[in-house]
């Protein structure tokens, strides 16, 4: 794939940026989860160890508000040895009307080595990319900490990880994503990491009010009925509901919501016995997900948060390695 067809990719098909798994090459997202298995089990403590960015700056640009994501992005830079800069985005330029290019630039003067980036708008990090790349600064890099609804690369891969490290192979899995998939950048970036890794079925489940069009054609088989949908999976991957994002009233309410797409204990009974219970965060407990099913034993919602320090440290350290 040329560079011209995957911005990711630099000159010699090395990882420039992180923006997508969408037609990421197989080898690169192994290459990322084999990466991550060295860095699983790394803490502060351990920082001198692994001084593979030290002397890099990282700027934590969150134009959307989160806590897990840049709190993992941070811990991953800080375990790499990196300098890590969290900005105030409401209590900054961007604010007072400047520009995103303009606070790109204005950054980069300062020696970023990379941004990471979540926006509201699908492309944002996109467009910083291609900016980056038209005025010649190929020594920083980009990562996708989430767009509008479009993309949510690290979330995708710490959710391969963790699917890898319960279940060791890709390809006689059939695997469920439940609940909200038309707003969920998270489902978008699974289904394609999913279908990449080799993985024969991919199940989305969901009201016919959440779910997109276009899912058959990404590979996916869609289930209005929750109990069907289940039978026999190997991993089942809840979603919450982003009321944020709904336009108007998509779900009668969260207590209709949870009687027919909750997952409870008897609907996991549907699962394989030793089927695996995930979910990207924040729980919405008895709206998506029942108490007793995510704080029970097959449940590994904490290990993925877990895991997804390791992933983000992965996907730095490769970044960092590869110059322009």
């Amino acid at each position: 794939m040329t560079t011209m067809l995957n911005p990711q990719l630099n000159k010699h098909g090395e990882l420039q940026h992180l923006l997508t798994i969408e037609g990421l090459p197989k080898a690169h997202v192994n290459h990322i989860l084999d990466t991550a298995s060295s860095f699983v089990g790394v803490s502060d403590r351990d920082v001198k160890k692994v001084p593979l960015m030290r002397g890099k700056s990282v700027f934590n640009l969150f134009f959307e508000n989160s806590t897990r994501t840049r709190t993992t992005f941070e811990i991953a830079s800080k375990r790499l040895s990196a300098d890590v800069i969290n900005l105030n985005i409401q209590a900054s330029s961007a604010s007072k009307g400047e520009s995103l290019l303009d606070t790109i630039d204005n950054l980069s003067a300062m020696h970023a080595d990379m941004f990471v980036v979540r926006h509201a708008q699908s492309g944002a990090p996109y467009l910083i990319a291609k900016h980056l790349s038209d005025t010649r600064q190929h020594h920083v890099h980009v990562v996708n900490a989430g767009d509008g609804r479009h993309a949510h690369p690290t979330q995708g891969l710490l959710d391969m990880y963790t699917i890898r490290h319960y279940k060791k192979d890709f390809t006689n899995l059939t695997v469920a994503i439940v609940g909200d998939i038309l707003h969920s950048r998270v489902a978008r970036s699974d289904i394609h990491a999913l279908t990449t890794l080799g993985v024969p079925e991919v199940r989305a489940i969901g009201p016919h009010t959440l779910l997109p069009g276009g899912l058959e054609q990404m590979g996916v088989r869609v289930f209005t009925d929750m109990n069907e949908g289940l039978k026999g999976v190997d991993v089942i991957i809840m979603l919450r509901l982003q009321n944020e994002r709904m336009n108007g009233a998509l779900l009668p309410s969260a207590q209709e919501y949870f009687k027919s797409y909750g997952l409870t204990p008897e609907r996991l009974a549907l699962a394989k016995p030793d089927a695996i219970v995930m979910h990207p965060g924040p729980m919405n407990r008895g709206v998506e997900i029942d108490s007793a099913v995510a704080d029970g034993p097959q449940a590994v919602i904490l290990p993925q948060v877990t895991f997804g320090i390791a992933v983000r440290m992965a996907v730095m350290s490769i970044l960092a390695g590869n110059q322009g």
